[in-house]
């Protein structure tokens, strides 16, 4: 059983940004490959979720690349995250730049991108397990408004 939470931020917040992203660039997919299983698979081994490695191909996302933005810097990728309409998904760092901030920009990112769009809801969902950012989405103002056991 994994419990996963549906949250939800309402309104807007106070964003300051630091961040600019790009959208998805083929010259990235291996990258971005590494870093969504790293990412990923200590939480899919923990919770037992087969295959560990997910992303193991470019057809997996073949039709979300365009709803996918890349934070680059200095030539390399540091994380990426994916809106759809007012869902923020997939929201992730290389391991090697974790707990410095960059989570939180990228996460502000997706909700400034969202909010010159429209003013509904922004929803998103996270693992149980995934304490860390579940902690920084209710930092930023996210509420669990559902939780839901997938067996």
């Amino acid at each position: 059983m994994i419990k996963v939470y549906k949250m939800q931020l309402d309104g807007n917040i106070d964003i300051t940004c630091n961040i600019s992203c790009i959208p998805f660039d083929m010259m990235y997919y291996k990258e971005y490959q590494r870093i969504y299983n790293d990412c990923f698979r200590k939480m899919r081994t923990a919770l037992d979720i087969k295959p560990y490695d997910f992303l193991s191909d470019i057809s997996q996302i073949a039709d979300k690349c365009s709803d996918i933005s890349l934070l680059i810097k200095d030539g390399k990728l540091i994380g990426s995250v994916a809106c759809y309409g007012n869902e923020i998904d997939d929201l992730i760092v290389a391991p090697e730049y974790q707990h410095k901030g960059f989570g939180r920009q990228l996460l502000l990112w997706a909700i400034h991108s969202i909010r010159n769009k429209n003013s509904k809801p922004i929803t998103l969902h996270v693992a149980e397990y995934n304490h860390n950012a579940a902690k920084l989405y209710k930092s930023v103002g996210f509420s669990v408004i559902e939780t839901e056991i997938i067996s």
